[in-house]
C-alpha cells in the first residue's frame, strides 16, 4: 500500500531547508493542499511538485531554491522591470520578490484569458497553481509531445502572444519548452521572466518569444514569417 502524501513528504522534507519545510506546512495547515507528491520537473533554482488535495485534486506547487537560485540574474530582470526598479535587498527578499512577480504576471495572463494554469496563490519561495493535466498525469511540455495539428496549434499560440501583449506583458522566456500540449491546446507555464511593455527591452524580448516559436515550427514543416506575426501581435 503506497504512502499518504503526507508521509511520502516526511521521508523528502530533508530535500529543502527548514524555511521552506515551514512555508510547506503553513501552506498545508491553511488547506492549500495535504501534502507533496512526486517531483514534476526538478531545475537550477526551482522543483515543481504535484500535491493533492483533501478532495483529491491536484495542484502544482513550484518552491524556488533559496540557497542556489542565481538571484543576481534574478535582481537583473527585476530592476528593468518597471513594477520593481526601486528594488534592493538580500537574496532571499529578491528571491520572494521573484515568486511575487510571477504570481502577478500569472493574474494578469489570466485576467487577459491567456492559456496559463491558474494562479493559486504564493508565499515567501512557494508558488501554489493549477494542476494542468488528466488523472495524476501532468501535461506534457510541447518539445516532447508534438502538436497532431502543427498548424492549428501554432495559431494558438500567436493568439495567446497577442493577448498578452494587448495586457501589457511579454512572456521574454517563450520557447516549446515553456509550453505544455494538454489535450492539443497550448498552455503557457514559467511567467517568472515575463514584463512589462514599459520594459526597455519589451519589444528584444518580444522578438525572441516569436523567434523561438517560429524555428520550432518550422522544423514540423511549417512557413511562417516572422517579421508578419510580430506586426499581427501589435496590432
Amino acid at each position: 500500500m503506497g504512502k499518504k502524501p503526507k508521509e511520502k513528504f516526511k521521508t523528502m522534507h530533508d530535500v529543502f531547508d527548514e524555511f521552506t519545510n515551514r512555508t510547506i506546512f503553513k501552506l498545508m495547515s491553511e488547506g492549500y493542499f495535504e501534502g507533496l507528491e512526486s517531483p514534476i520537473s526538478v531545475g537550477k533554482e526551482a522543483n515543481i511538485f504535484s500535491a493533492i488535495r483533501n478532495d483529491l485534486s491536484r495542484v502544482m506547487v513550484k518552491i524556488y531554491r533559496l540557497e542556489t537560485c542565481d538571484f543576481h540574474k534574478m535582481y537583473d530582470y527585476l530592476k528593468e522591470d518597471p513594477r520593481y526598479a526601486e528594488i534592493k535587498g538580500k537574496r532571499r527578499k529578491i528571491i520572494f520578490m521573484w515568486v511575487q512577480r510571477e504570481y502577478r504576471n500569472l493574474i494578469k495572463a489570466r485576467e487577459a484569458n491567456v492559456s496559463i494554469p491558474l494562479p493559486i496563490t504564493f508565499k515567501n519561495n512557494i508558488l501554489v497553481m493549477e494542476f494542468i493535466g488528466t488523472g495524476n498525469k501532468i501535461a506534457p511540455r510541447l518539445i516532447v509531445e508534438k502538436p497532431k495539428n502543427p498548424k492549428d496549434f501554432f495559431d494558438k499560440i500567436i493568439k495567446n502572444i497577442k493577448r498578452l501583449y494587448r495586457a501589457g506583458l511579454v512572456h521574454a522566456d517563450l520557447s516549446a519548452f515553456n509550453i505544455l500540449n494538454h489535450q492539443e491546446n497550448p498552455v503557457f507555464i514559467d511567467f517568472s521572466q515575463a514584463t512589462t511593455l514599459r520594459n526597455p527591452r519589451a519589444e528584444e524580448f518580444l522578438v525572441r518569444d516569436i523567434s523561438n516559436i517560429c524555428l520550432f515550427f518550422r522544423k514540423l514543416g511549417l512557413k511562417v514569417d516572422e517579421e508578419k506575426i510580430i506586426k499581427q501581435i501589435k496590432g
